[in-house]
């Protein structure tokens, strides 16, 4: 209940300082939205250029993933055909028993 007055009371007072000092909060308003929107714009051009990095076909961290991946792949694929060679055989022999 402390909290939820002492909310209230900040937002009335806060009220009156804009009443009172509305040119005042207009000015800070009309400098803060240049810098809100430098630093946002500049944080979503940081993160759009690590996406777009990641995702190009081309460059030296591309091609070395790409073929491990590659050879990674053949090999777990590999693996799986076994195994599935072995429950076939495995199953061929419960059928016959």
């Amino acid at each position: 209940m402390k909290v939820f007055v002492g909310g209230v009371a900040a937002a009335f007072l806060g009220f009156l300082g804009i009443i009172i000092g509305f040119h005042n909060v207009m000015g800070f308003i009309a400098g803060a939205i240049p810098l809100i929107l430098l630093l946002g714009g500049l944080m979503a051009a940081y993160l759009g250029y690590d996406e777009v990095k990641d995702k190009l076909p081309f460059g030296k961290g591309a091609e070395t993933t790409e073929g491990a991946g590659d050879s990674r792949l053949k090999e777990e694929a590999e693996k799986y055909k076994q195994e599935v060679e072995r429950l076939k055989s495995e199953l061929e022999k419960n059928k016959n028993a």
